[in-house]
């Protein structure tokens, strides 16, 4: 098939290489001219043949409703849009329902395989019509892994980019997890070799996983991760599948305190965790940590 492709970065790109290597004709256009195709946007859609079938592949946001609101004045009735990018599930309606009064069909696809896609294939989770489907299902099934990872999430406009979002809360979980059991095995001296414990547990136990793999490979290169800051950004997802469930009361312990941590992690000096230790001081006699004074030392049994 004849398909045009819209963001061109690490994920973009390497899925422009996929399409083509199954012998599939892409377009691609970036606002990076090294990187592009076509020299606009526009004539990135004139080099398609009808019906023109375009992937968007931009950040979330208003990155994404700026390039569907472009694509909108230059495609046609009967073209269609796929929105591969992690945009929140409630901006799909929106924009499905600002393409259909042109007769532009739409399909929102929630993509997972990071930069391994390209070797591995993508996992990909889509919503959208039956009918719309069919127009981009050669290129489904030619990023898609050689077994399995692709699914039909459902016939409404958000259903694809739901079902990431809660894969990605999902996600965010299991690596707290492995997170804080490198922590604990760190920490105590009963442990000798920490790599070749995570290792072990990649082989034959209910907790290997690809995450496991790929925290084992980077303690295994800096074994007390120390060239890592604890810093961890949150790109969304996990925070929209909170107030997902917050909105349909569904509780997810775990998945919460994963986001929580995450904020933990960009305070040097946690005002919450201050708090507490002035509160355990006062009622009960625990010693606190205080700041050094200019030129003096801190005293660790105020």
């Amino acid at each position: 098939m004849h398909i045009g492709l819209v963001g061109l970065g690490k994920m973009g790109g390497n899925m422009r290489t996929r399409l083509r290597n199954a012998g599939h004709t892409v377009v691609g256009y970036d606002r990076n001219p090294d990187l592009s195709d076509a020299e606009s946007l526009a004539a990135m859609v004139e080099a398609l043949p009808s019906p023109k079938v375009v992937w968007v592949m931009v950040p979330s946001g208003e990155p994404t409703r700026a390039t569907i609101a472009d694509l909108r004045e230059l495609l046609g009735e009967g073209d269609l849009v796929v929105d591969g990018g992690n945009s929140k599930y409630t901006d799909d309606a929106e924009n499905a329902a600002s393409l259909a009064e042109k007769g532009i069909g739409f399909v929102d696809c929630g993509v997972s395989g990071g930069v391994w896609g390209l070797e591995n294939g993508y996992a990909l989770m889509y919503g959208g019509s039956v009918e719309d489907v069919a127009k981009v299902q050669p290129a489904f099934d030619a990023l898609k892994p050689d077994e399995g990872g692709i699914v039909h999430a459902g016939t409404s406009p958000g259903a694809g980019h739901f079902a990431k979002m809660v894969h990605n809360g999902i996600e965010y979980a299991m690596m707290q997890a492995y997170a804080e059991g490198w922590e604990l095995l760190e920490k105590v001296d009963l442990v000798d070799n920490v790599p070749e414990i995570f290792e072990s547990w990649r082989h034959g136990t209910v907790i290997r996983s690809w995450l496991l793999d790929l925290l084992t490979e980077a303690i295994e290169a800096d074994t007390h991760l120390d060239q890592v800051r604890g810093y961890a950004e949150d790109s969304g997802e996990g925070r929209w599948t909170v107030q997902a469930a917050i909105d349909n009361a569904v509780p997810v312990h775990v998945i919460a305190a994963s986001l929580f941590a995450r904020f933990t992690s960009r305070q040097d000096d946690s005002p919450a965790m201050k708090a507490i230790a002035a509160m355990r001081n006062q009622f009960g006699g625990h010693a606190v940590h205080t700041e050094p004074p200019p030129g003096g030392e801190a005293n660790p049994d105020l």
